[in-house]
């Protein structure tokens, strides 16, 4: 349908669910665990430029840093788990850029992805915004990963890598599951790890 001169351009997303986001003003009412999972699945981590017969979702790559964010922290809570688990779930609507293509679009991207992630959090039953000390630790997690995954995944060289990304410390990548999964894999086993820290104390 054309918009004329007078019309808004549609700036809301409808979801398999049947739920109508609004991308400018995300409501948590219209957040879904399904939906997350779903479009996180179908993300490809490094635009598609990964070895494997199967893209690397972001999904998975959410499922690592929550576990590289736990083994930080040591004695994690079920809020750290939830946060570091959800940390890109904006990327189920507004998709995977690329950092140079973040840094090149600027602020409109971060306000809208910000909006997006305090809708999923408070949906999720979360504080909107993640406490400062946990966000930089999910932050290193999140390197440590993009380590890994540049290196065994996207053909980058180690000494390349560590110009650009967190030199991992202290985390073995033998007991991190780099092998693509997937796409209805990568989708359930997000769903069964949020539905596994929801009930662990």
């Amino acid at each position: 349908m054309n918009t004329t001169l007078n019309e808004a351009p549609r700036a809301w997303q409808r979801m398999l669910s049947g739920r109508r986001l609004d991308l400018l003003d995300p409501s948590p009412l219209d957040v879904e665990l399904e939906d997350i999972a779903h479009g996180l699945a179908r993300v490809a981590r490094w635009n598609g430029q990964t070895f494997g017969d199967h893209a690397f979702s972001v999904a998975q790559h959410s499922l690592l840093v929550e576990q590289v964010t736990a083994e930080l922290l040591k004695t994690p809570t079920r809020e750290d788990r939830l946060y570091a688990l959800l940390h890109d779930a904006p990327e189920y609507v507004i998709g995977d850029m690329i950092s140079p293509f973040k840094a090149v679009m600027g602020g409109a991207y971060k306000d809208v992805e910000l909006r997006l992630e305090q809708a999923v959090h408070v949906h999720m039953g979360l504080s909107a915004d993640i406490p400062g000390a946990l966000k930089k630790t999910i932050k290193k997690a999140d390197g440590v990963v993009a380590y890994y995954e540049a290196t065994k995944l996207a053909g980058f060289s180690e000494t390349e890598a560590r110009q650009f990304f967190a030199i991992p410390k202290g985390i073995n990548p033998d007991t991190l599951d780099l092998e693509p999964m997937p796409t209805v894999a990568a989708q359930n086993a997000f769903i069964d790890r949020v539905r596994a820290i929801e009930q662990s104390s």
